[in-house]
């Protein structure tokens, strides 16, 4: 390829592009008013007076390319040019917006605007007659599928776990767990706005210990007024308070309940007896970045 030749390839496709740019975001603006305006009916009615009038823009801004593309060399093969590039370019375009649906950052709203072209650009390369202007148009749509369904997605999905971590760890001084209890699994967690709740169910579901760390609901430890005639409340020298329920059958359900910095920690159980309670928060500990991402990869944790 002659540098003229070149050089008016080169206009060629920034023409298409600038044309394009201009014309598509006000046809989908245009669909989009229309469409919420008056319905359906008069947006399909717009789409047929615009869609011709975009590709007769598109042709007469192929007309300086009547050198190196034959399809341009006549007004028929201009139209047909024009066809061909909008549906295709219309094509990639759809595509852009499908992955920016799906989450895929493609910039700024000026940016995205300009994107809008590259579709009708790269659809118009492959109609010049040159080896490298389609190698590069191959090399651009090769680009464009990769970011937009692999890279981009995969950026998407990063961005969208950060956030979680982000939300989950919002209050840390209430993110607090114990050792999981031998025979049992984490079965659910929920994350509020004053407190943390964590439950612990055994793999034969015949065993639970409930763990829950919110901001004190009293200056000290101190046992409710009114507790039930089945159960007993004391509070230790150390502040730390027992509450035992007597259940039927022999059952009691104990719940053990200490300061920790500026939250207070909750242990319950129907089937651990009180030094298997008291062992468990003696392992309290912050919640770890490798637990939460077990609590989150397994669907365990929520927002309360």
């Amino acid at each position: 390829m002659t540098r003229d030749r070149g050089a008016l390839t080169a206009l060629h496709l920034l023409l298409v592009w600038a044309t394009m740019t201009a014309a598509v975001p006000v046809l989908g603006f245009g669909l989009v008013v229309t469409g919420w305006s008056g319905g359906a009916g008069v947006a399909v009615l717009v789409f047929l007076l615009a869609v011709p009038l975009t590709v007769g823009l598109l042709a007469t801004a192929g007309t300086p390319a009547r050198t190196v593309v034959p399809l341009c060399d006549s007004a028929p093969g201009r139209l047909g040019w024009a066809a061909l590039v909008f549906v295709l370019g219309t094509l990639g375009v759809l595509a852009g917006v499908a992955a920016y649906g799906g989450d895929v950052d493609l910039g700024s709203a000026g940016t995205r605007v300009a994107l809008t072209g590259v579709p009708y650009a790269v659809a118009a390369a492959f109609f010049v007659p040159d080896r490298w202007v389609r190698l590069g148009a191959v090399a651009a749509l090769a680009a464009g599928v990769v970011y937009g369904g692999f890279v981009g997605p995969a950026q998407a999905q990063g961005r969208r776990h950060a956030a979680e971590v982000a939300r989950y760890r919002e209050h840390p001084e209430l993110l607090y767990v114990i050792a999981t209890p031998p025979g049992m699994r984490a079965a659910r967690a929920v994350v509020g706005p004053a407190s943390f709740s964590l439950e612990y169910h055994s793999v034969r579901q015949d065993g639970y210990v409930g763990l829950t760390v919110r901001r004190p609901l009293t200056p000290t430890p101190r046992c409710p007024e009114f507790i039930g005639k089945d159960a007993t409340c004391t509070v230790d020298v150390r502040g730390e308070m027992r509450t035992i329920h007597s259940l039927p059958g022999g059952t009691r359900d104990i719940t053990l309940t200490r300061r920790h910095r500026d939250a207070e920690v909750e242990v319950t159980s129907k089937s651990l007896d009180e030094p298997g309670l008291r062992r468990l928060l003696n392992t309290l500990h912050p919640l770890t970045d490798t637990e939460l991402e077990r609590l989150m990869r397994e669907k365990i944790i929520t927002q309360g």
